[in-house]
């Protein structure tokens, strides 16, 4: 057994002892779904960070500064700017209604079945969308360090997953969040420091080497053509922005903390850590550029990196230090997948239990081990569902799925709860009106828009221009939702 395979192990060990801890509190609905409300605000800010950034936030945005250079500033900025966001317009508002699930917030003003069925709908959508994304790096990690077949690999996940939520619901999934998020920062810490130390510990130095290295010299520095069209970033950055707004995994950790104070500081201490660890991969991913993407001892007979860009980071490890340490990030890598996927099923698991069937099935007619019955039933489902998924997308670009996850997010859960927390003019089928028209209208752009008409499908151009569809789908939820409710009103 290699050091890797131990590291990974030992991490999946760590997570059972979680878990089979969490089982013997005594199970509520509220412990199952919300922890019991009693996570505190620095534990909550832990899971928020852990919650969202996943594998792709690490191995991806280091690959991308190798790859795109300057652009990859321009994803961190615009993900960070949406912490703020949150902070200031949903944290406290969603804490202060005691609610287990989005759907609960507007079903608290619009009691209507089509409203939650509206919001179950787009809410299932995002977490299948981000669910297969982690579960295909979760399988391709596992295949590349256990030597396994792809299918047991994912099957092996699933398995994990399930025993995960199912056992120790929410309190087991925030405290896998909280180490998975101080494992990742102390990894993030460690290649950043180990390529200052490259560089006499100067930036400026650093910076110098980079340019020297990169194919393009200084464009590394400056925004690529990509990046020319005003209507591009502007509709890209409000993807990237609001997107967070509405990623039913996020809002839910807003319904485990004490109170709205608590929800405030969580917010808070999600931010900083965030923005702390994108300020580390600008570092790490410089340091990829001038220790990894000349070396040949990473590069295969075409002169591009092993394994593709995003196995930078776990090169950079390597070639820092040494075999141990890159055994050790692939095994944060692993539990950062390992968690995300466990607060993927949470929320989904709340999704079909707590919303589709006992509110709109059985209107509220549900004791409580009978809804947790049916939330563990829901588990087993969105695990087979993912594990199905994630074998036919295997070998397809999945980034397609996380932009279509994050436009689905900004365009349809996002409008419709910030209108019916701050509009009182919103009406019951302009709330419905909204949601579907942005769910609706932010699928359909991307399968015309150049990542699937183009890119999948093979046509020589789009029928809509823009990659990710935001500005105009999360302009058309907005308009949707205004004009039924004042000709509903």
């Amino acid at each position: 057994m290699s050091f890797a395979q131990g590291a990974i192990l030992l991490l999946v060990l760590l997570s059972l002892l979680i878990t089979a801890w969490s089982a013997h509190k005594p199970q509520s609905t509220a412990q199952f779904y919300t922890a019991g409300r009693h996570i505190s605000g620095w534990q909550n800010g832990f899971a928020l960070a852990g919650d969202y950034l996943s594998a792709a936030a690490f191995l991806g945005a280091a690959g991308m500064v190798v790859s795109q250079g300057y652009d990859s500033l321009i994803y961190a900025v615009g993900t960070l700017a949406g912490w703020p966001l949150l902070l200031l317009l949903l944290a406290e508002k969603l804490r202060e209604r005691g609610c287990f699930t989005v759907a609960d917030v507007l079903a608290q003003r619009f009691p209507e079945p089509s409203v939650r069925i509206m919001s179950a709908c787009s809410s299932l959508l995002i977490v299948v969308c981000y669910l297969v994304v982690q579960m295909v790096g979760a399988g391709k990690l596992i295949e590349l360090m256990f030597g396994v077949p792809y299918l047991e690999a994912v099957l092996s996940l699933g398995v994990l997953m399930l025993v995960y939520v199912a056992l120790g619901g929410m309190l087991a999934t925030t405290w896998m969040q909280i180490i998975k998020a101080g494992l990742m920062l102390g990894c993030g810490l460690t290649l950043a420091f180990g390529v200052l130390a490259q560089s006499d510990f100067s930036l400026a130095t650093l910076m110098a080497r980079t340019v020297a290295t990169y194919p393009s010299g200084g464009a590394v520095l400056q925004p690529s053509k990509a990046m020319s069209n005003p209507w591009e970033v502007i509709s890209l950055g409000m993807g990237l922005v609001l997107g967070l707004l509405g990623l039913p995994h996020v809002l839910m950790r807003f319904f485990t903390v004490t109170d709205a104070r608590a929800a405030r500081i969580s917010a808070c201490w999600a931010t900083g850590i965030i923005a702390l660890f994108f300020t580390l991969n600008v570092i790490i991913g410089a340091g990829a550029i001038v220790l990894v993407s000349k070396n040949p001892l990473f590069l295969d007979l075409h002169g591009k990196l092993l394994g593709g860009g995003n196995m930078a980071a776990l090169h950079l490890a390597l070639a820092i230090g040494g075999s141990r340490f890159q055994g050790i990030v692939a095994a944060v890598v692993f539990a950062s997948i390992l968690a995300v996927v466990a607060g993927l099923a949470m929320a989904g698991a709340s999704t079909l239990s707590h919303d589709l069937y006992t509110n709109v099935l059985k209107r509220g007619r549900v004791g409580e081990s009978q809804e947790l019955n049916v939330s563990r039933l829901a588990i087993l489902v969105l695990a087979l569902c993912a594990i199905f998924l994630s074998t036919l997308f295997q070998q397809q670009n999945i980034a397609v799925l996380l932009g279509l996850a994050f436009s689905i997010a900004a365009s349809g859960p996002f409008p419709v709860l910030l209108l019916t927390l701050f509009w009182p003019g919103l009406t019951a089928r302009g709330a419905v009106a909204g949601g579907v028209m942005g769910l609706a209208g932010a699928t359909l752009m991307i399968i015309l828009g150049p990542a699937v008409w183009v890119a999948v499908l093979g046509h020589a151009h789009p029928l809509f221009p823009l990659a990710n569809p935001a500005l105009c789908s999360v302009s058309l939820a907005f308009f949707s939702a205004w004009a039924v409710s004042r000709f509903t009103s």
